[in-house]
């Protein structure tokens, strides 16, 4: 029987969870939160969801009962508080340090064999945390921003070209930023075709600076994060790790050297699978990638550094 935990039953979490549970990636989903009752409540109006929508996965909520997630395959940590007035950047990282930390802590009491799927943010310096305080083999702690900042390029991308989103490809790498994302366009295709050949430079430049705050812009419309695309992306990690489909998706992982960088997680083409990375790909950059890519991991160290600065690690 599989089973998949998805820790915070906010926005994201609660989309994730719905969407596994749609999907029928896993036999069991369960959601956990502080918050008394809104998981439950949540799980429940999933669950009456079944029979309109015709799945069989089974939708349990619970309290900060960490019991009712033991043996879980794959764990989905979205916990974490949003950035209040006034707030320093560093006391925001400091504060969701200590939540995702106890959390991660808990999980492995019930589930010492879980792969840790991580979407708080920050997150390169969530998932680089989750790993260092956690001791666990770098195969199993995954970090999902590629994911979704990969989906928002090629949403972009098909828009620019008037074409279906799902035959278009494209990757983004670095960090999980809107200044610190690198949206490969050279690499970018249209059913086999550069997308560089179809687009303006000027056009393409343009789909690039939309993927970057693609976030940002979300934000500014809805007055809070976005969640549907979040949610998703981290159901599809997860789907991509549970089913063993060895997919290539840009996460956010630890690097010992690979891409001229290490002791750091950040974003690189992975291969999903049942023991979660199975590998890490090293694409064949140019030196302005080259250069981009060394700049989003001094972004992400200083990120890390001021994690470390708050004690939290």
């Amino acid at each position: 029987m599989s089973k998949v935990t998805v820790v915070g039953a906010g926005n994201v979490g609660a989309t994730c969870a719905n969407v596994l549970a749609f999907n029928e990636v896993a036999d069991e989903v369960v959601m956990l939160d502080v918050k008394e009752g809104v998981s439950e409540g949540k799980a429940m109006d999933m669950m009456q969801t079944a029979q309109l929508l015709g799945f069989d996965t089974k939708v349990v909520g619970c309290t900060n009962d960490y019991e009712k997630t033991a043996n879980s395959d794959v764990v989905v940590i979205t916990s974490g508080i949003p950035r209040k007035p006034g707030m320093t950047r560093e006391e925001l990282i400091g504060v969701n340090a200590g939540i995702v930390k106890s959390v991660a802590e808990n999980i492995l009491k019930y589930s010492p064999n879980a792969i840790i799927v991580v979407i708080s943010n920050p997150m390169d310096t969530m998932t680089y945390l989750s790993l260092k305080s956690l001791g666990l083999p770098k195969n199993r702690i995954i970090g999902m921003g590629g994911a979704l900042d990969s989906s928002r390029f090629k949403y972009f991308l098909s828009q620019a070209l008037g074409c279906n989103a799902n035959e278009v490809e494209g990757m983004v790498i670095g960090g999980h930023g809107d200044t610190t994302m690198i949206p490969l366009a050279r690499l970018a295709t249209y059913k086999g075709i550069p997308v560089s050949k179809l687009l303006s430079a000027e056009k393409l430049q343009e789909v690039v600076a939309s993927t970057m705050v693609g976030g940002a812009t979300l934000t500014k419309l809805l007055g809070t994060s976005a969640w549907y695309a979040p949610g998703a992306a981290g159901a599809f990690v997860v789907e991509s790790i549970i089913h063993n489909q060895g997919k290539m998706v840009p996460c956010s992982v630890y690097l010992e050297g690979e891409y001229g960088e290490s002791d750091l997680c950040i974003g690189v083409p992975v291969i999903l699978g049942k023991n979660g990375i199975e590998k890490i790909v090293e694409l064949n950059l140019n030196e302005d990638e080259k250069a981009k890519f060394a700049a989003s991991a001094k972004a992400v160290h200083g990120t890390n550094a001021a994690m470390k600065e708050v004690g939290a690690l």
